[in-house]
């Protein structure tokens, strides 16, 4: 009992020296150790890491799940280390709404037909989805959390610990001080000055020993930032097969809506895609979305024969096709990336559309997968 009651008087004690010196130190009164530019420089980048760490982690769970209800419950099941329930995507609802209104207006319509086909897409488009959230999650949210609540912490802990050290240290130096002040006075005996002393070896011993561990801790952010771009790498790649995916299911979407009779599909603008790419799944992701009308004549006319067609009196021109492109039909000409063609256009034809010829093969493609070489 008296040693737990003795104690609690000491750290008390302590606690109100470090009060003292912290608040003579805000005020100038006291001196204060400083640390070392590189310490310094190490503590900033720490903070710096932290700060914007956080600002990403939470923007991209608000990328992931823009909806905040939802995820305040996430978050809860994850602080309960229970398993969320699976939620149905947006995509996916959407899906299920069209294929009940398909059932009710008729599937067997013209609306009804590309309802069901549409909500089809759209499932597709949120089981992709979904593997994006789930992958993102694992592979980019997860590391950045355990970063902010595990190694973060422990640097918090021990700046704490060093801060406090500095202030018994500057504490111990001002009762040397005035120890020795007092003894040119001689109003000390020497025993008070080599008491000071005695305290300030400990208290500089204990400071320089807990700067090496809290200087150890920063240095390994660096460790931090590495572990952190290759997640970075890992999210990047995420969202580009995520893309890729909906861009390949909204294409199968459209030529089969262009197949159906009585249905009408938009003509795209034409778009201004990059002339390169570092990947087979970056250029999917990036490619531009082919026009999907008939292109060869206008509505009313008989589609052209292309084993009639010749190239016109005004000559034809060289491309190099930027993308694969897939045939839809018997009309179109297949397309290899990086491939030379040649090309030309007809009287009436698509503006988005130009016959191509590959030896003696010949098909519509669209302008938008060409580079046209002068």
């Amino acid at each position: 009992m008296d040693f737990n009651m003795k104690k609690l008087a000491s750290d008390a004690g302590i606690f109100f020296t470090r009060a003292v010196q912290f608040t003579e130190e805000k005020f100038g009164q006291a001196e204060k150790t400083e640390l070392d530019a590189h310490f310094e420089n190490l503590l900033a980048r720490a903070d710096s890491t932290k700060n914007w760490t956080e600002k990403i982690l939470r923007q991209t769970e608000v990328l992931l799940q823009p909806n905040p209800s939802a995820r305040v419950e996430e978050l809860l099941y994850e602080k309960l280390d229970r398993k969320a329930p699976s939620r149905v995507t947006n995509g996916e609802l959407l899906a299920q709404y069209m294929a009940e209104a398909a059932g009710e207006l008729g599937p067997t319509t013209p609306y009804g037909k590309t309802l069901i086909k549409v909500a089809e897409a759209e499932k597709r488009l949120g089981a992709a989805e979904r593997d994006f959230i789930h992958t993102a999650s694992i592979n980019f949210l997860t590391p950045l959390r355990n970063f902010l609540e595990g190694d973060w912490k422990t640097i918090s802990k021990e700046r704490r610990l060093l801060q406090n050290r500095r202030l018994d240290l500057d504490a111990c130096k001002a009762r040397l001080k005035k120890a020795k002040a007092a003894e040119a006075k001689a109003t000390l005996w020497n025993d008070e000055v080599d008491k000071a002393e005695q305290e300030l070896r400990v208290a500089q011993t204990e400071f320089d020993r807990q700067a090496e561990v809290t200087r150890l801790l920063l240095e390994g952010i660096s460790s931090t930032h590495v572990n952190h771009l290759r997640c970075l790498h890992e999210f990047v790649e995420s969202q580009t097969t995520y893309y890729a995916q909906c861009y390949r299911h909204m294409l199968d979407l459209q030529k089969q809506l262009g197949r159906f009779p009585g249905t009408f599909v938009g003509t795209t603008e034409p778009a201004s895609p990059p002339l390169s790419s570092t990947s087979p799944t970056t250029a999917a992701a990036t490619m531009p979305v082919g026009p999907s009308g008939a292109g060869l004549a206008p509505p009313g006319e008989a589609a052209l024969r292309l084993e009639e067609v010749s190239p016109p009196a005004s000559g034809t021109r060289k491309a190099r096709v930027l993308y694969d492109y897939e045939a839809a039909d018997s009309s179109e000409l297949a397309l290899l990336a990086d491939e030379l063609i040649t090309v030309y256009s007809l009287p009436g034809m698509d503006p988005d559309w130009l016959i191509g010829e590959r030896g003696n093969k010949k098909g519509k493609v669209p302008v938008t997968y060409l580079e046209l070489l002068s």
